[in-house]
């Protein structure tokens, strides 16, 4: 009879095959590094800046682009470099597990919503009843799957959506890559989100059934091997469809929406030219543009949030199953409290991720102007 091997052997047995190759390996991802980092010098979308600026007779630091502020600072690291790529993980992971784990109690009240709207009846009903029945901290469960869990999908949304941006901006072309910026926008944050929900989907699953399922363990390390027991690695992933269904739209939205507002608030409501604002007033319109992406990204991707939470919540459910049961009116429940957490949630976060790339010295190009060659086209065609 064929048995399931210690919970905590699965990392050994996971890389078995990688480890019996490390020279390959290591040749792969140096070698697609190198790729990324290529793609970004070529770049004709994004600014590339340098360690030490160059500035031509005309003032840029590439043909066509304008970055005045650049003159005056140095970086610690080269754009599109491996170095650049990891220091953008860093502020993922530190922008979604903070901001994530801070709001565990409001996320644990919505799941119960979701997944046992009789009893919670709202917000504040929620708060109430998780109160009296566990105390005040009953409001932390599942504060450790979700840090490590959502530390995990940081790194890999905020690390990869740098880099898919620049390969699908370098293979567009300077002027498609200006004129399709918001397919661009969604393109990358749909490949990042592809992967970073694999890395969170294991986490999610314990955190859920810690939060919502009655007699389950209240903490990490009882809970992952109860699950990987009782259902195998098949309970970690059975929801990674859901999941995906929830945070591809969610995370679509919260970039190209970011992206869109922040070139919209420079344009209309800042009364300056971005580099002639401080680097403090760079943060206060990206908190603001984060706000507004949030609010958007709470109600597109609520749906798929309620299907999720109530498939973790319940033993061998499918995502049709759980959707019929739900109805058309069901999949909204805890919308309200969604939309307080999402919004506060994807403000934060841009902060933390723009914050710690000004700590660590990161280029921050500007938003996209319009390529010189294009300007000249629609010059020409109105003559």
């Amino acid at each position: 009879m064929h048995r399931k091997p210690p919970f905590h052997q699965l990392g050994n047995i996971g890389l078995r095959s990688f480890l019996s190759h490390p020279l390959h390996l290591t040749i792969a991802i140096t070698g697609a590094m190198n790729s990324l980092w290529e793609a970004a010098k070529r770049s004709p979308f994004l600014t590339s800046a340098h360690c030490e600026p160059k500035m031509t007779t005309d003032n840029q630091l590439v043909a066509n682009r304008n970055i005045a502020a650049a003159a005056a600072e140095t970086y610690s690291c080269e754009y599109g470099s491996s170095k650049y790529y990891a220091l953008c993980g860093v502020g993922g992971l530190l922008s979604c597990g903070i901001t994530h784990t801070l709001v565990t109690p409001l996320d644990m009240v919505k799941c119960r919503i979701q997944t046992n709207p009789a009893k919670y009846k709202s917000i504040v009903t929620g708060f109430k009843v998780s109160v009296a029945e566990e105390g005040m901290r009953g409001l932390v469960r599942g504060w450790a799957p979700t840090a490590i869990g959502y530390s995990a999908q940081g790194v890999c949304k905020f690390g990869f959506y740098e880099a898919f941006k620049i390969v699908y901006a370098n293979a567009l072309g300077e002027e498609n890559a200006y004129v399709y910026r918001t397919g661009l926008y969604l393109a990358a944050s749909a490949s990042a989100e592809f992967f970073a929900d694999i890395a969170l989907s294991p986490m999610e699953a314990v955190k859920v059934r810690i939060q919502t399922m009655p007699g389950f363990p209240a903490t990490l390390r009882a809970g992952a091997p109860l699950i990987y027991q009782q259902e195998g690695l098949n309970g970690f992933y059975k929801s990674l469809v859901p999941l995906w269904m929830r945070q591809i739209p969610y995370t679509m939205m919260k970039f190209a929406c970011f992206e869109k507002t922040v070139e919209l608030l420079y344009k209309h409501v800042v009364p300056k030219p971005r580099e002639q604002c401080t680097k403090g007033e760079q943060l206060v319109v990206t908190f603001a543009a984060g706000y507004i992406a949030g609010v958007f990204c709470a109600i597109v991707s609520h749906p798929a949030d309620t299907v999720v939470s109530k498939m973790n919540a319940s033993k061998g459910s499918t995502a049709g199953e759980t959707l019929k049961k739900l109805g058309l009116m069901g999949v909204w429940q805890g919308l309200t409290p969604r939309i307080i957490m999402i919004g506060t949630l994807t403000a934060a976060q841009w902060f933390i991720y723009d914050a710690v790339k000004v700590w660590l010295g990161l280029p921050r190009p500007p938003p996209p102007e319009m390529p010189e060659s294009l300007k000249k086209k629609l010059a020409a065609a109105q003559q």
